[in-house]
């Protein structure tokens, strides 16, 4: 599990038996986004939260400062439920500028403590990047580099998909790696922070690597192309699939397709109409889909399977297949073009 929102309980639990006097040096020990100490008892129960306001305040009202730190902590403090819905609780959160906030288990103990200037959500996903291409339309580019390596603005494309994904909560990433696996397992490896990487031992079409992804311990799973450069709203396209109750959504961009010529339309051997230069629109995959968890199944091991074939699948058994129009930058980065154009957005 990624460790990209929690903070250490130790840095920010006191018993309450400490002196507001130490809870003053203890609070001076953290940084201004997190400063908050949460009082506990000896079983390690949360009383309260403790801010220097709240330490102002007792000194105000005469409390000394050798005094319990009991005295000046706030009883009515905001925290969350280890069987809390975490997407739901931090997003009413994230708006009241609370930070951090415990999550306590059925007894009150803190078990884990989160830094909500981290994340902007808390998103119940596993997410799977697709990353074993062979980027061959970027050659010579990709010759020596594996195509989620190459750096756009000084950094890897794939860091720009992982790095929003973390700042969304996601706690369970996976990488399928086959094409010079080897340079992106030791990026992961260098980056230390719980990313892992999946080996195929052949060519498995975008969808045929989830087969290898252990099982998931959310209910549903963000797949995507790990080449993207996009802003995508993952917290949104999130709440699209669950409220229309999709058994898959595919993030799509607007597509358009103009005729610089007069288009005739017939019946028979008759022209009904003419129609000067029209714009078809349309919507294209964006390479970015939430499926539920249990839909994996369906997928054979060592199976070569490309998305449109699964999705094709889905529909014709009857499962709902739900689309997320992407408002934002989306970039494909397939052809040295679209490489030169992601590195004018670079810092988007």
């Amino acid at each position: 599990m990624i460790d990209s929102v929690n903070v250490s309980v130790r840095e920010h639990t006191l018993p309450r038996e400490a002196s507001i006097r130490e809870a003053l040096r203890r609070l001076n020990m953290l940084p201004g986004s997190r400063m908050t100490l949460f009082v506990t008892d000896g079983a390690g129960r949360a009383l309260g939260s403790l801010t220097d306001g709240d330490i102002r305040r007792a000194l105000l009202r005469g409390v000394d400062t050798g005094a319990s730190c009991a005295e000046a902590m706030h009883a009515d403090f905001r925290r969350l439920g280890e069987g809390d819905d975490l997407f739901d609780g931090v997003a009413g959160l994230r708006s009241s500028g609370i930070n951090p906030v415990p999550v306590v288990d059925s007894e009150g103990r803190i078990v884990r403590i989160l830094d909500l200037s981290r994340v902007c959500a808390m998103l119940p996903l596993t997410a799977v990047l697709m990353a074993g291409g062979r980027g061959e339309r970027l050659r010579p580019l990709t010759l020596e580099t594996p195509k989620p390596l190459l750096k756009i603005g000084g950094k890897p494309i794939i860091d720009y998909n992982v790095d929003a994904l973390m700042r969304n909560g996601v706690e369970d990433i996976y990488v399928t790696v086959n094409y010079l696996k080897e340079q992106i397992i030791s990026h992961f490896n260098e980056r230390g922070d719980g990313v892992r990487c999946i080996a195929e031992q052949k060519r498995t079409g975008t969808f045929g690597s989830l087969s290898l992804v252990p099982r998931p311990r959310h209910e549903n799973v963000l797949v995507m192309n790990s080449d993207l450069l996009t802003n995508i709203s993952f917290e949104a396209m999130y709440r699209r699939h669950i409220e229309t109750r999709a058994a898959l959504t595919m993030a799509v961009v607007p597509y358009n397709v103009s005729v610089p010529f007069a288009i005739i339309d017939t019946e028979g051997d008759a022209v009904t109409g003419l129609r000067e230069k029209p714009v078809y629109n349309y919507f294209a995959n964006a390479g970015v889909y939430i499926l539920r968890s249990e839909l994996l199944s369906r997928i054979a091991p060592d199976a070569y399977l490309d998305a449109p074939d699964f999705i094709e699948q889905l529909i014709a058994d009857g499962l709902k297949v739900s689309y997320f129009p992407i408002d934002g930058t989306w970039i494909d980065i397939g052809s040295p073009e679209d490489f030169a154009r992601a590195e004018q957005h670079a810092g988007f």
